[in-house]
């Protein structure tokens, strides 16, 4: 069996990357700009595991390193929808063209045209959506509340192309 690499984009505390851990992927790495949000996410592994397996690195996320074969991404991006983020899912997406067999994203809602059309572009395909809503604690200046919630749709992708079996 063909060993399971996770890479989670923008990981920041890390939750996706220990999801993954939860499940026993074979190599994870959890990459984030920001040195205090990784900070944290080491302090999640650590505090729900004996022993830390998952690589915590220190990069932009939008430029990530090769990967030795196609891994399965997944990613929270910021929304491209937000003043002062306009794009910035789509500078993820890209990254995840890159590096991903599969991968699966969460968006602001109303992003399905967007992620398939965005998908097609690139030979991939979205094998599958959902609709849900996030919890969001007061975390940055722009939050107004000290939780609120945001509608969310999270995407499956296929990047491997149109399968070759007939």
């Amino acid at each position: 069996m063909d060993e399971a690499t996770v890479v989670d984009l923008g990981c920041g505390t890390g939750m996706l990357a220990l999801g993954a851990r939860c499940v026993e992927a074979d190599s994870i790495v959890g990459l984030d700009v920001d040195r205090g949000a990784l900070e944290t996410a080491v302090q999640n592994e650590e505090r729900l595991f004996d022993r830390r397996t998952i690589h915590w690195v220190e990069s932009d996320a939008t430029l990530p390193p090769t990967c030795p074969k196609r891994a399965t991404i997944v990613s929270n991006p910021p929304f491209g929808a937000q003043h002062g983020n306009r794009h910035a899912d789509r500078a993820f997406l890209d990254a995840t063209a890159n590096l991903a067999s599969v991968s699966y994203t969460i968006h602001n809602a109303g992003s399905l045209d967007f992620v398939e059309q965005f998908a097609s572009d690139h030979g991939a395909s979205v094998t599958d959506a959902f609709e849900s809503t996030l919890p969001i604690d007061h975390r940055f200046d722009h939050h107004t509340d000290a939780r609120s919630s945001i509608d969310v749709e999270v995407f499956r992708i296929d990047w491997t192309g149109p399968s070759d079996d007939t």
